[in-house]
């Protein structure tokens, strides 16, 4: 028997008409550095009908793809409605990759349009001979001039090309399996792989962002979107906000935790989003330049482990509420969120807060040994994560892994275990966790223990050879400015809290730890300079 319901597609073009008419006077506000631009919904969707007038004038038929090498701001959210809107991929380019892999990347992609901030034209420049199916760049909010285009290839003005366009597009019934973005994974092992998000997926995710057990995003509220969009689209922000009719709060360039402050200052948004290293930042610049910033609500910070101490200084000092989530650029990102259930009370909820979170309905998980077999979910039994889900990738784009995606699961490569009420705790990566005398050690257990001492600004742990124990692991400290610490102290702290043989005998001070394209600690670039003797080793 088949129902009887509405065979309607769930489409962005739908979310488009549907934001910019109910939610008209919500609002998209982009950061200048000493104030800000403001557009409705309703204005951000007549530009997005010229935009696709104009990207319709330039041949963008079927599912081209257009791509964006662009910071979080107004221009940039009108590309991700109109794009997809108009039947083509949205296919935002990092701008923190190494050359060679944004190259290849937009090879990979066959990008044919590349709308581009004035800003980062002299980035991108360089590489426009290299990209071998781009025919249009477009240059946003600076001259278009500025830019000299190899053969082939034409530069427009992103308002020249608007100026003019009807207000009004008639946007097409597309299939909603069809690929609406593409976003490619931080290639931390191996060239990145693209995982193209449909329609389906993106507007479902976005009801998940915008539920209670979610991201909670709410109507009326303005979301302070830090996490980049280039960086698995924004978190799905942009579209959730849209859908529920929340304003956003762009802040271009200006991701320093000076601007930042003055931002959160000058627009007082309810909610805000980004990665750890963004807001320990910001910490420590308000321990310097106090400033009231407990009209957040809710801070949603993913993408690598949160410390236990920088939730609590948010709590504690300035009265803002960290909402721990994990995700992956396969899982469009949102997989769990660590919200704590109902009953929980007291210091039983900062423990749920401090895993990763429950899975939402829509997300199956399971937790595999080294054989593939099924571990229970008795929050004691460890294994690597696989989950599935309406937004949860099956495969990468033009690329195989099988060892990625097996019998319908994607394999996370994250490792951890999951309570019997189903919350999600990660002890390390596949590749970072440090098999030491046969036993396991958990680089990010250890990382978050040595980020609790005061005079830890930053920390990072890798396995180093070890003849007696296979692996030890080291640990790379940064310092607060005007602090010290010697690592026989560090080691003294970590003692109230570490087993004993799972103490660090290896340290090394730096001025800064490298980070990953998107903002995560690289510890593969740890690796190599660690092989390479660059490390000033101490042992307590």
């Amino acid at each position: 028997m088949l129902s009887t319901m509405h065979d309607m597609p769930l489409s962005l073009a739908h979310l488009l008409r549907y934001g910019s008419t109910v939610h008209a006077g919500a609002q998209v506000v982009t950061w200048t550095g000493s104030g800000s631009r403001r557009r409705t919904y309703a204005e951000v969707g007549r530009r997005c009908s010229a935009l696709a007038h104009a990207l319709r004038g330039l041949g963008i038929e079927g599912d081209d793809r257009v791509a964006t090498y662009m910071w979080n701001n107004a221009e940039h959210l009108e590309a991700y409605l109109a794009v997809p809107a108009m039947g083509a991929v949205l296919h935002p380019l990092n701008i923190r990759l190494f050359p060679e892999q944004l190259i290849h990347i937009a090879n990979h992609a066959e990008d044919r349009v590349i709308i581009v901030d004035g800003s980062l034209v002299p980035m991108l420049a360089p590489h426009l001979p290299r990209l071998e199916t781009v025919e249009h760049v477009i240059v946003t909010g600076g001259p278009s001039s500025a830019l000299a285009a190899p053969s082939g290839v034409t530069v427009h003005s992103y308002e020249e090309l608007l100026a003019g366009r009807p207000d009004e597009f008639d946007w097409p019934e597309v299939d909603e399996r069809s690929a609406a973005a593409l976003c490619y994974t931080s290639g931390t092992t191996g060239e990145p792989k693209g995982v193209a998000y449909s329609h389906r997926s993106l507007w479902l995710h976005s009801m998940q962002v915008c539920m209670s057990d979610g991201a909670n995003l709410r109507q009326g509220e303005s979301a302070l979107v830090v996490v980049p969009q280039f960086h698995v689209m924004a978190w799905g922000l942009p579209y959730a906000a849209f859908m529920i009719g929340a304003s956003l709060v762009m802040p271009d360039r200006f991701l320093q935790p000076a601007p930042l402050a003055e931002l959160i200052a000058a627009e007082r948004p309810d909610f805000a989003a980004a990665v750890p290293t963004i807001w320990q930042g910001l910490l420590q610049h308000l321990k310097q330049h106090p400033q009231d910033i407990s009209m957040l609500r809710e801070v949603l910070i993913g993408g690598s482990a949160v410390p236990p101490s920088l939730m609590r200084a948010f709590e504690d000092d300035h009265h803002v509420t960290v909402l721990h989530a994990w995700g992956m650029t396969e899982t469009s990102p949102l997989g769990s969120v660590a919200r704590p259930p109902a009953e929980a009370d007291g210091e039983e909820r900062w423990r749920y807060r401090y895993s990763q979170g429950r899975f939402p309905a829509s997300v199956q998980a399971r937790l595999v040994d080294e054989q593939g077999r099924s571990v229970p979910h008795d929050g004691v039994s460890v294994g690597e994560l696989c989950v599935r889900g309406p937004w949860i990738a099956s495969s990468y784009y033009g690329v195989s892994a099988p060892d990625k995606f097996v019998d319908g699961w994607l394999r996370t490569g994250d490792v951890g275990m999951i309570s019997e009420d189903g919350y999600l705790t990660l002890s390390d990566r596949v590749k970072d966790v440090i098999k030491s005398g046969g036993e396991w050690i958990s680089s990010v257990d250890l990382e978050n223990a040595v980020m609790g001492h005061p005079a830890v600004a930053g920390a990072a742990v890798i396995g180093i050879p070890d003849e007696r124990w296979d692996e030890r692991p080291l640990v790379v400290v940064v310092l607060h400015a005007g602090q010290a610490a010697t690592p026989a102290e560090l080691r003294d702290f970590l003692a109230a809290s570490v087993a004993r043989w799972q103490l660090p005998e290896n340290w090394a001070f730096v001025s800064e730890i490298p980070t990953t394209s998107v903002g995560k600690y690289d510890k593969k670039q740890l690796r190599a300079e660690h092989r390479a003797g660059r490390f000033d080793v101490i042992r307590p």
